[in-house]
């Protein structure tokens, strides 16, 4: 077997490594609030979340198009740039993943491909255009994340809450919850299987030396099948953050903060927007939480959030950089 076509099975294993631990790791975002309102037990909520980020994954290409065109340019695509990107990300992620915290899985991968490409080629080679598109992705999902659900907290009481007792809200919202994190769950597919595929089709551009702007069948496939399998096999460190430590949930509050978040990763996933669904499930927590007052919202942990978010992207450029060298190093 020629080296050339090793390096390309060794990458395509490792963006399927990072698709299984972007589901491992971001099952919270489908199911922590479904399991911290008792909705779902976790068996139940995992298993729901597995099949519909499947179903999700198989619903459109936006995204995968963005991560393998609009970042670096696919002529400057070389496997120990594809290599190092994922070997960031995945570091990154495990590295969260220990200490509890939500950060980004999709800008871990986006900013540790500009970091690779920068130590590829410099700041020159990359696009302005599609980094702009996730960075105001990065920014404008969290804050729609916090103010949608409360501006639809604040209809829904109007409209429907001041007229029902509170234990047929109760039982009335544990079932809509069900569809809010199945749609939860859907639009986590959608938008995080993508990536993997963005970075597979990139790499496929740097074995064949060629463009490669359609997305390919077994890619696609391949991908769906790695994001169902992370996350059967989801964590519970992050749900107990998510779900329990920022705010508590009633069946109502999950419904919201869910419903919200799907319809905000759905939008930007038609978008070709790739999105954090850990940032905006996060902020839409927190936004319902402020409904309740302020005061019921744990800032601290909001904080160490936060805080996750911020040494994403920095320590992804450089982590992208200090990988991509030593693999040219290496050989």
């Amino acid at each position: 077997m020629e080296p050339l076509l090793i390096g390309f099975l060794v990458i395509i294993f490792l963006a399927l490594a990072f698709d299984f631990i972007n589901g491992f790791h971001d099952t919270a975002n489908a199911i922590a609030t479904s399991v911290a309102t008792k909705v779902l037990t976790p068996a139940q909520a995992i298993a729901m979340a597995a099949v519909l980020n499947v179903v999700g994954a198989l619903a459109g290409t936006a995204v995968a198009k963005t991560i393998a065109t609009s970042i670096v340019p696919q002529e400057f695509a070389t496997l120990q740039l594809t290599g190092a990107a994922l070997l960031s990300a995945i570091v990154w992620n495990l590295f969260t993943w220990w200490k509890g915290l939500p950060s980004s899985s999709s800008h871990a991968l986006i900013f540790s491909l500009v970091g690779a490409g920068v130590a590829a080629g410099g700041w020159g080679i990359i696009i302005p255009k599609g980094v702009q598109k996730t960075v105001t992705g990065l920014f404008t999902s969290p804050a729609l994340g916090f103010i949608v659900p409360i501006l639809l907290m604040a209809l829904l009481s109007w409209l429907v809450l001041r007229h029902m007792r509170p234990r047929t809200v109760t039982g009335t919202f544990r079932w809509l919850q069900i569809g809010s994190a199945a749609f939860m769950a859907f639009s986590h597919g959608g938008n995080d299987a993508q990536k993997a595929m963005g970075i597979m089709t990139f790499a496929l551009s740097a074995y064949l030396g060629t463009q490669v702007e359609q997305v390919p069948l077994w890619i696609i496939l391949s991908a769906a099948a790695a994001m169902g399998l992370g996350t059967a096999m989801g964590g519970w460190r992050i749900i107990k953050t998510m779900g329990f430590k920022v705010v508590d949930l009633k069946p109502v509050d999950g419904f919201v903060a869910e419903a919200s978040a799907a319809a905000i990763i759905t939008g930007a996933t038609a978008l070709g927007i790739p999105v954090s669904t850990t940032h905006t499930i996060s902020t839409s927590i927190m936004g319902v939480g402020t409904t309740k007052g302020f005061k019921k919202v744990k800032w601290q942990v909001a904080g160490r959030i936060v805080q996750a978010w911020v040494f994403t992207i920095p320590v992804c450029i450089v982590l992208g950089w200090v990988f991509h060298k030593a693999l040219l190093l290496l050989g």
